[in-house]
């Protein structure tokens, strides 16, 4: 029987929308990451996540991100230069309240200064947050 936390992951998939087959790359991976999304994500896509030093095209960027993590447009910089084009970039910061949470407005500084906009910030796991973000179109 499935608990309700693998649940949950199941159903925060499908709004990240990664797919089988796809390599996904994970930054900013520690202890207080949630396993079980992790584990959808690669059940999803049927492939390991891919760490930070991975040097090869990747459809899609996990950046797992807290307030004493320096400098989120460092990550989003190392992040696009493996990434295909159309690949999302999520950042997952602790919710608010939990130690280590980001403001919506230093995500949405660090992807305009990358380049990059906030798409949508969603409830993605019990203590974590997820903002997807994109290319700014054809100017980027």
């Amino acid at each position: 029987m499935a608990s309700s936390t693998d649940d949950t992951a199941g159903q925060a998939i499908g709004r990240l929308g990664f797919t089988s087959g796809q390599v996904i790359q994970e930054f900013g991976y520690d202890d207080d990451v949630d396993d079980a999304l992790r584990a959808a994500v690669e059940a999803t896509t049927g492939t390991s996540l891919v760490d930070e030093d991975y040097d090869d095209v990747t459809d899609g960027v996990i950046i797992w991100f807290r307030e004493d993590d320096g400098d989120l447009t460092d990550y989003l910089v190392d992040a696009m230069s493996a990434l295909d084009d159309v690949g999302p970039i999520w950042v997952l910061t602790p919710k608010a309240g939990r130690d280590g949470h980001v403001s919506h407005s230093d995500i949405e500084e660090a992807a305009t200064t990358s380049g990059l906009h906030a798409m949508g910030t969603y409830a993605i796991a019990p203590d974590w947050s997820a903002t997807r973000l994109a290319s700014r179109g054809r100017g980027k």
